[in-house]
């Protein structure tokens, strides 16, 4: 089950010396609070929002604006009931009045639904029967949602009717946590989701998209939803040897890190006949020196030009993704930044870059006018 590399097509290495393409500066450096912030997330779901995002920190969600001259304004904050809850992720969603929507997850394995325009909760979902380490929207259908589970599973949500459509586990599923999942940008059927068993493996919704369509339309209970389980993955890659703790689609390519010190782009290449099989095409490797630790995910902006990763030691790596070989636009470093980055959030055109930190705080780096 486990893909073959291609002979002869050696990946493309990235060099670290950085092309000063792009210089940033910080702007801003804010204390949050004292627990680890664990996720940073831009809403680009809806474009009077682009500059709105969002952080997640023990029993804390936080909504920010980012403003002219580094300005970082504190918009609403959310405090759990729950005081033990600690959220490790957050993503932006839509409501049918197009309000937006932030969904959040971590420990307690419940996804909390928070209408900022109300600024409460609109609905709680139970359903994991663990943690919850990664939330993510589908960009085309915003009201769809897919969480990663510690419980070795991944489901899929509708936020508007609070209903658990699919749930992709069993035989050929998951064997550890599921650290990461991904949406497919442009084909709405496809997700990739990656975790500690070492595995990235993609998932096909394509004969159960009928239970997705029906979602919306449901007025019985959501719990008497005939949610389906989706066993098999349509393919199964070991690229990496470690946990693998973010993936991200990149067109029809995926790019994959594990604690290696590296991105990993590569292309999955199927065999129609035989699901689950294939070969992959390891095309690029982006070096993240120091980051030789779990659960730090790197972010893209909205085209993916570049993406942006932190590291243990507060560094951050911006990389060009469209270019071969692989250009560093910037490496991001101040005395003051030394706790682990957990994330980044790269704003819809590149020009902010923002980090959140194991010690609680959240850093802003723009881009300087090129003169």
């Amino acid at each position: 089950m486990a893909a073959k590399f291609a002979l002869g097509s050696e990946p493309v290495v990235g060099s670290l010396a950085p092309s000063k393409k792009k210089e940033y500066r910080v702007t801003n450096r804010l204390q949050e609070g004292k627990r680890p912030l664990y996720a940073i997330v831009f809403n680009f779901i809806d474009s009077r929002y682009f500059n709105v995002f969002a952080t997640v920190g023990g029993n804390r969600v936080t909504v920010y604006q980012c403003l002219e001259g580094g300005v970082i304004a504190v918009l609403q904050s959310y405090i759990d009931e729950d005081k033990d809850e600690s959220f490790y992720t957050v993503s932006w969603a839509c409501n049918i009045d197009g309000s937006p929507l932030l969904v959040a997850g971590g420990i307690n394995g419940i996804m909390r639904i928070i209408d900022c325009g109300s600024e409460k909760i609109d609905k709680s979902f139970v359903g994991h029967g663990d943690s919850i380490n990664e939330i993510r929207t589908q960009p085309l259908k915003s009201s769809l949602v897919v969480s990663a589970s510690k419980d070795e599973s991944v489901r899929l949500w509708n936020v508007q009717t609070g209903i658990c459509i699919l749930i992709f586990a069993g035989a050929g599923g998951h064997r550890n946590e599921v650290l990461s999942v991904d949406f497919h940008p442009s084909d709405i059927y496809r997700i990739a989701s990656c975790g500690m068993d070492n595995t990235v493996k993609i998932w096909s919704m394509k004969e159960f998209w009928t239970y997705v369509e029906k979602s919306f339309t449901w007025t019985d209970l959501p719990s008497k939803f005939p949610t389906k389980y989706v066993q098999f993955p349509v393919f199964i890659a070991s690229i990496h040897t470690n946990y693998v703790d973010c993936n991200r689609w990149l067109g029809d390519f995926l790019l994959s890190k594990s604690v290696d010190n590296e991105i990993v782009l590569w292309e999955p290449k199927m065999k129609e006949q035989s699901p689950g099989e294939g070969t992959v095409d390891i095309l690029q490797k982006y070096p993240v020196p120091e980051c030789d630790i779990w659960f730090i995910k790197f972010s893209c902006d909205f085209h993916y030009n570049a993406a942006a990763i932190g590291n243990r030691e507060g560094k951050i790596f911006v990389w060009e993704l469209q270019s071969s070989p692989p250009v560093l636009i910037a490496k991001l470093l101040h005395p003051q930044s030394k706790s682990p980055i957990r994330q980044t959030a790269t704003s819809f055109d590149g020009s902010i870059i923002l980090s959140c930190c194991e010690d609680g705080t959240i850093w802003r780096w723009d881009a300087m006018e090129s003169s």
